[in-house]
């Protein structure tokens, strides 16, 4: 599902997403990419509004540090808007030479934040009983991850379910 599907799309076609989203079990995750091309989830209940913001929409911060893009006025609330895949180690950075940024604006304790990411893939079910732990002993990210979930056994390929009460509360955004 592209960005703006999730906001423009027909009467119709939303009720028809709802009844699919309510029909299933286990959790419901949003999955996306980072800049690295790796593939994460954050649980729905977290996510308050994914954005596909024009970079002129978020104003930079003189003398911020790296990972913060700047501020995003969000309805009238102004949020700080960061690279996610810096929080989660990832060598690349995510490429802001293009017209609109996906953000994703998640919230902890009335705290909220946007994490800017390289696309958004869509809502998923996932069955959080087949969610293993980290494998990954000395990643960066681990910090962030609740578990994996396994994509594709044959390939090892997973989705890193990340946790978002560590994201908000992260020295990252004092720094």
């Amino acid at each position: 599902m592209e960005p703006n599907s999730l906001t423009s799309s027909s009467p119709k076609q939303h009720l028809t997403e709802f009844q699919d989203l309510e029909s299933k079990e286990g959790e419901l995750y949003l999955r996306f990419y980072v800049a690295s091309n790796q593939e994460f989830a954050l649980p729905a209940t977290a996510v308050r509004e994914v954005i596909s913001a024009p970079l002129d929409r978020i104003t930079p911060i003189p003398n911020a540090p790296y990972a913060l893009l700047g501020t995003l006025n969000l309805r009238g609330r102004v949020i700080w808007v960061a690279d996610l895949g810096y929080f989660l180690g990832e060598p690349n950075a995510l490429n802001t030479e293009r017209a609109e940024i996906s953000v994703i604006a998640v919230e902890e304790q009335e705290i909220m934040v946007g994490l800017a990411v390289d696309r958004i893939v869509g809502m998923e079910w996932l069955d959080v009983e087949e969610v293993q732990q980290i494998n990954n002993p000395d990643s960066t990210a681990n910090v962030f991850v609740r578990g994996e979930w396994m994509l594709d056994e044959l390939t090892n390929k997973s989705l890193q379910l990340l946790e978002q009460k560590a994201i908000i509360q992260s020295r990252l955004w004092q720094a």
